[in-house]
């Protein structure tokens, strides 16, 4: 795939025209055509500016590799993280109900392990792409997080505290 079809789809995939590209990278509409049928090429900063505007950075905008490819790959690995995170989370949440009944020290190590783990597959879940895309709803998922670990942590210590 060359750059001009790359930057086509990009552009399609976000919904942006031609004219709409241009303004928000700083370039006339005729650039972005050339660029498109690649009959020119954009400069570093425009390189720059479109890597940040798609989310990828300028080695996947240039290269011949195809994006759709690598991030259906991230993705997959992204669910095999995710699917380990409530595995994490469901260890912690049996071992500390099971340590509740019955008073077994050893399973606060187990339902501490579980929330660790959870908290790192939770955050290594997220497809790098899709972490980039987010950080300006970063605040949101941080909370969500924190609120979660504190009901787990709370749990964990009240089944601590009663043995």
């Amino acid at each position: 795939m060359t750059f001009g079809e790359k930057l086509k789809k990009l552009r399609n995939d976000n919904q942006l025209t031609q004219d709409e590209l241009a303004e928000k990278i700083y370039v006339t509409r005729t650039a972005i055509s050339k660029w498109e049928t690649d009959k020119g090429y954009p400069s570093i900063d425009s390189l720059k500016q479109l890597s940040n505007l798609f989310h990828i950075s300028i080695d996947e905008l240039i290269s011949d590799t195809d994006i759709e490819n690598k991030r259906l790959l991230d993705e997959a690995q992204s669910r095999k993280f995710y699917w380990f995170a409530i595995a994490c989370l469901a260890v912690a949440t049996v071992s500390a109900v099971i340590n509740y009944f019955t008073k077994i020290p050893y399973l606060n190590i187990i339902s501490f392990s579980g929330v660790i783990g959870y908290i790192v597959l939770g955050l290594l879940s997220k497809p790098k792409y899709k972490r980039i895309a987010a950080r300006k709803m970063v605040l949101p998922y941080v909370l969500s997080r924190l609120v979660i670990l504190a009901v787990i942590i709370a749990v964990i210590a009240y089944a601590f505290i009663e043995t």
